[in-house]
């Protein structure tokens, strides 16, 4: 028997957390759901990744409500996926803030995305008819690095290398030394690569760890609140995607098949990874990638609707 495509069974709510890190920083999480980072300064809040809809955005905006007053000025988009930024228009914010990298891929595949990720994860799109026509679109860009003050308080953005996806942003308290890392790291789920630099990823992992942050907001899992989680964090994500390039190169250099090459990773990497969250989702969409890479394709192709259901009719039909 098939599985069900992509998310499509994941129907379960989640339970929501609300983690305070510092006076300044929190984290909205939901046992692997995308997460959302709040860093809350003396004049402003600013929000790290925004929820899939207006209507779900919502949750966020009240929990916000409960600690501090401010207005919601900023929205930072740690990269161009639908199911992190098509929230934005919930907060009503002043800004909405990436990187030039992510502004370019918004314009290359942006509508195609919105329509491949809705059809993956309905329960994630909850209230989808919340989301404005379009596209969500930075009103401020920057590439490598921006600093903004919310009064005192600085917050860094940081373009520290690809991985996730071309455009990766991470927001940086340096003086508390917490991070916002977006997908770049996750922790007991599992990374989505569809879209990823697969050499690239790990050495921008080490330019993360190189931070030396004492808290980590991962794009999925908990809240990681000490250094040793934030290492074991940071470690779970560089060993899977190491894992996944080994197998396919392997595969490669055989002479394999798209085909044979994804039932071997993910048998192998099964009893390892399997118990993280969306493990089955992410797998073929990642050793697609991954062999992509690894033959003709060193940039991602775009993922629509019909190529999502053709790749996963063929690796799992």
């Amino acid at each position: 028997m098939s599985k069900a495509f992509a998310s499509q069974a994941d129907l379960e709510e989640k339970k929501v957390s609300f983690t305070r890190l510092s006076d300044n920083a929190y984290a909205y999480t939901a046992e692997g759901d995308p997460n959302t980072g709040v860093i809350v300064g003396d004049d402003a809040v600013m929000v790290i990744d925004t929820q899939a809809t207006p209507v779900m955005a919502q949750d966020v905006i009240r929990r916000i409500r409960e600690v501090t007053p401010l207005p919601i000025k900023y929205v930072v988009l740690s990269h161009y996926h639908a199911v992190r930024v098509l929230g934005a228009s919930g907060y009503e914010p002043e800004h909405i803030i990436a990187s030039q990298d992510t502004l370019d891929l918004i314009r290359e595949r942006g509508e195609q995305d919105k329509a491949s990720e809705i059809g993956r994860f309905p329960r994630l799109f909850r209230n989808v008819e919340s989301v404005p026509p379009g596209l969500t679109w930075p009103t401020i860009t920057f590439s490598g690095r921006m600093s903004i003050r919310l009064g005192k308080l600085e917050v860094q953005l940081l373009q520290l290398g690809r991985g996730h996806t071309k455009g990766d942003t991470v927001a940086w308290l340096p003086e508390q030394k917490i991070l916002f890392s977006g997908d770049l790291v996750e922790f007991d789920a599992t990374p989505y690569a569809g879209d990823a630099y697969f050499r690239d990823w790990p050495q921008t992992l080490d330019n993360l760890a190189a931070l030396q942050p004492r808290a980590l907001v991962p794009g999925r899992g908990a809240a990681l609140t000490t250094p040793e989680t934030v290492a074991a964090g940071l470690k779970g994500t560089r060993d899977f995607i190491a894992d996944v390039w080994a197998s396919v190169q392997a595969g490669v250099a055989a002479g394999r098949d798209l085909n044979v090459v994804y039932k071997e990773t993910y048998a192998k990497l099964k009893p390892k990874y399997g118990h993280w969250v969306i493990f089955d989702h992410c797998m073929p969409f990642d050793v697609t990638r991954c062999y992509d890479e690894a033959t003709q394709y060193p940039d991602p192709r775009i993922w629509t609707a019909e190529r999502d259901r053709q790749m996963w009719q063929t690796l799992e039909g």
